[in-house]
């Protein structure tokens, strides 16, 4: 016997021929991907609630993001990033420089969200 999928929702502002990702219903709904939303999100969803997290950048990391050549070059509109300097992902500049604490409540709430995870 085969299981057929449910339906998905429809939505009146969803563009014609797109469907939706996902069915629509959350618990929190979390703006942008900086440190403090990520620890947001993280401590929601162990808590056992349904999180969608959004960011208006095509990067992860808000203020405090790693860039490649091409996502530096395109948030500060200096044209193409140069092909002469090697691959892309060789290259990662702060945006902010930061220093993390090796121990402190910081690191308590990363654990406790297992972020750790994304690691390996």
């Amino acid at each position: 016997m085969s299981e057929e999928e449910p339906a998905k929702p429809a939505f009146d502002w969803l563009p014609e021929g797109m469907e939706p990702l996902a069915d629509g219903e959350y618990d929190a709904i979390v703006l942008g991907t900086g440190l403090k939303e990520c620890v947001v999100s993280g401590l929601l969803s162990v808590k056992g609630k349904k999180v969608l997290q959004v960011d208006r950048n095509n990067y992860y990391g808000g203020d405090g993001a790693s860039l490649n050549l091409t996502n530096l070059f395109e948030k500060f509109q200096a044209g193409e990033a140069p092909t002469n300097m090697g691959a892309n992902r060789d290259y990662n500049v702060d945006l902010i420089p930061k220093f993390i604490m090796a121990y402190g409540n910081i690191t308590k709430m990363l654990l406790h969200t297992k972020v750790t995870r994304y690691l390996e």
